[in-house]
């Protein structure tokens, strides 16, 4: 019980805003139905092949990209707040109608559409995040609303799994519901969040202070954030495969049984991170943020790797639960280290950038891992993912010889 309770300590205290977040953030993903199956969606219901569908998601990330650079702009200018309520209500409304349309390709660009308006608001959330924490309780905070996120997760895949053969409609309009009771939530408990005052200006902390001049400037005095965001590509490459080659493995396998079992997994993975979240912020408190994401990525090598030899269900679960140990490392540290070294001023902009620096691996991912899937087999394939993370990690740990983390 004592160790129960120094766990749930580490969340204690934090800004009100960080648990309205987190309560958002586990109800928009109780309704995550849609792109966890996304890759089913294409394939089993729509009927392109897996090359198609592979093609078909990264020209979908491809055109997020500007979306998300404007979001991040929109993100500094107009408020965290604005742009998330705005254009993720736009979003829910075009899921709402994909509810009323037939499997077709038709149906394939609505997604698409909905997933650019959507990520608009990627950056706003971060940054806000950073607004309202300080370095003392911001990794508690990024670590917590993770969880939340996750407990969503933990249901949300395994009622998509099952709504997904007789009733998929629903899968597209409870989502939009969720996410709208999510944006709900923050319309009515947050006030905006980036405010110019001079406190930020004369900010004790040389990273954070706010600076004037375009996120260029920024970069071009911290290139360690490109670093970062470069090594992070490796990570997001292989993570990517997780929504998109895994499901495709699974139904390979197991028939029209895989959608219900890559929910099962999903479940897993949210279960899992749920119970490893706390304890690994906990345990990690004193660690370098850079030396646990390397581990985090050491994991994913050795996860991935794994699925390119096993045919069986529980051996699946074993390989995910791996994986998630992993992604908790890296998942609950990255967005805490990026933030530590970003001013006020440029949040929105930085937290477009870095992250469509490290999406292109998942943008990439589904396009190479598609072909590589029809032109080499299982087993190669998944050699190559874990090979290319395993060198990521190499260059993580790496990273922290930095000279500009060791100045300050």
């Amino acid at each position: 019980m004592k160790r129960k309770t120094n766990l749930l300590q580490t969340y204690r205290g934090l800004p009100k805003e960080v648990y309205i977040l987190f309560f958002g953030k586990m109800i928009n993903c109780i309704g995550a139905f849609v792109f966890p199956l996304l890759s089913l969606i294409l394939t089993q219901k729509i009927g392109l092949t897996v090359k198609e569908a592979g093609s078909l998601v990264t020209f979908a990330a491809i055109l997020q990209a500007p979306c998300i650079i404007l979001g991040g702009k929109l993100v500094d200018s107009v408020g965290r707040k604005k742009v998330i309520v705005i254009f993720q209500g736009i979003a829910s409304i075009l899921f709402i109608v994909c509810g009323f349309i037939n499997p077709s390709k038709k149906l394939a660009y609505m997604i698409i559409v909905a997933a650019c308006f959507s990520s608009f608001a990627n950056p706003a959330y971060d940054s806000m995040v950073g607004d309202i924490t300080t370095k003392e309780n911001r990794k508690a905070s990024f670590s917590l609303i993770y969880m939340g996120l996750n407990l969503g997760f933990s249901v949300g895949p395994i009622i998509g799994g099952l709504l997904y053969e007789n009733y998929l409609p629903l899968v597209f309009i409870g989502d939009a519901i969720t996410t709208l009771i999510s944006l709900s939530l923050i319309t009515i408990f947050i006030k905006e969040t980036h405010v110019k005052n001079e406190d930020e200006k004369n900010s004790s902390d040389e990273f954070e202070s706010e600076e004037s001049g375009s996120v260029i400037k920024v970069f071009l005095k911290r290139p360690i954030l490109i670093y970062f965001a470069l090594i992070m590509l490796t990570f997001q490459f292989a993570y990517s495969q997780w929504g998109f080659a895994i499901p495709i493995q699974l139904g390979s396998i197991f028939g029209s049984k895989g959608a219900k079992y890559f929910g099962l997994l999903s479940g897993c993975n949210g279960i899992l991170v749920i119970i490893l979240t706390p304890i690994l912020t906990a345990c990690t408190r004193k660690i370098d943020i850079l030396k646990i994401i390397s581990f985090g990525g050491l994991l994913y090598a050795i996860a991935f790797g794994l699925c390119g030899f096993i045919e069986i269900l529980p051996m699946f679960f074993m390989a995910i639960a791996i994986m998630t140990l992993g992604e908790v490392a890296i998942s609950t540290n990255s967005g805490t280290f990026i933030t530590n070294l970003t001013p006020a001023s440029h949040r929105g902009r930085v937290n477009a950038v870095i992250p469509l620096i490290y999406g292109t691996g998942n943008a990439i991912g589904p396009f190479i891992m598609g072909n590589m899937l029809e032109s080499y087999g299982v087993t190669t394939s998944w050699m190559v993912i874990s090979i290319v993370v395993l060198v990521g990690s190499v260059f993580m740990y790496l990273l922290r010889f930095n000279k500009l983390l060791r100045k300050n």
